[in-house]
């Protein structure tokens, strides 16, 4: 057959039939994992594809089998927070490692832009979702709920209703790591500021300081900052909280965002970080890592949880139904210059 004025035809799954022998059925089963093929046949088929250089037609794929093999990954949480200048915040890191995740079972990750109104996910053809760190009335999953779009959460979920599967990130365990980290470093007057909704890491947080606070008799202070004023907003509220109480001596400041601006108000306060005020954050992140002084903060081990994320939802889409949770692994400090006083001594 002449090539058409665009090109040579690209080959077709009759192509390969005629190729190969065989129908065109065997030739869809065998190239889609469906069916009853002989191994020695289904091998026979794709090897024959892939010397024609055949393609299949994922439309046809997608209109036949009601699937778009493709998930999201979606989160309410504003880019003030998830990302920042670098592109390369905690929605990147868990972005890259979930795509990575989904390629290997031939899936597509779908980035979705922060969730907060509108339409966001009703437009994507996907289908399911993991939503990171949902809040109490979380707008990706309330999207999807209405869709009848199965989902997971990186996180735990916070709403009483939600019965979804989950990735356990610890938020307890974490905020009781820097908490202790900070009075082993000598922090006797320690704040807590964290995000203004009620995410699984701002509840657990909250707990587990005012359990520290009773126990070593710490006068609690805590502010709840909006997400979306960043770092800015951190930088606010640190400043206010330094002016209020004075004898401050450490600020856990959940959200990396926070972090960065909350040690430029204690230098712009005039006392230094970490000899009058330590600094802490939840994230070791590109801001964390780039702040100076560093920020100490947690490995939690995003790139686990984003995989299991991915296998929790994956197996709700082969019908698995009963709730499940998977757990991520140990988190760990790494402390650095922010709040390593007893090293300077």
């Amino acid at each position: 057959m002449a090539p058409s004025a665009s090109g040579p035809r690209p080959p077709t799954i009759t192509d390969v039939a005629r190729a190969a022998g065989v129908s065109r059925t065997t030739v869809s089963h065998a190239l889609n994992g469906l069916g009853k093929v002989d191994p020695r046949t289904r091998e026979r088929i794709r090897q024959v594809a892939t010397e024609l250089g055949y393609r299949p037609n994922l439309r046809a794929q997608r209109l036949r089998r009601g699937q778009a093999k493709a998930i999201a990954l979606a989160s309410s949480m504003p880019f003030a927070v998830a990302g920042g200048p670098s592109r390369l915040g905690f929605y990147m890191e868990v972005a890259a490692a979930a795509a990575e995740s989904a390629l290997l079972h031939d899936y597509a990750l779908v980035l979705v832009p922060p969730v907060q109104s509108g339409s966001a996910l009703y437009s994507v053809d996907i289908d399911g979702a993991i939503v990171v760190e949902p809040d109490i009335e979380d707008a990706a999953a309330a999207q999807l709920r209405e869709r009848g779009l199965p989902y997971v959460a990186l996180g735990r979920p916070v709403s009483p209703e939600e019965d979804t599967p989950y990735v356990d990130l610890r938020g307890r365990l974490v905020a009781d790591l820097l908490l202790e980290h900070l009075r082993e470093q000598g922090a006797v007057r320690p704040a807590l500021i964290v995000g203004a909704g009620s995410r699984h890491s701002t509840v657990d947080a909250v707990a587990a300081y005012e359990r520290r606070a009773e126990e070593h008799g710490w006068t609690p202070v805590v502010a709840r900052v909006p997400e979306s004023g960043g770092e800015q907003a951190g930088y606010e509220c640190c400043a206010a909280l330094l002016a209020e109480h004075p004898g401050i001596d450490a600020v856990c400041a959940l959200v990396d965002a926070f972090a960065v601006g909350a040690v430029r108000a204690v230098r712009d306060s005039g006392r230094a970080v970490p000899d009058d005020v330590m600094v802490v954050t939840r994230y070791d992140g590109l801001r964390a890592r780039t702040c100076e002084p560093p920020l100490t903060a947690v490995d939690l081990h995003l790139d686990r949880a984003a995989s299991d994320a991915v296998e929790l939802l994956l197996g709700r889409l082969r019908g698995d139904t009963a709730p499940s949770v998977a757990v991520s692994p140990e988190p760990r400090v790494i402390a650095r210059a922010s709040s390593l006083r007893t090293a300077r001594a």
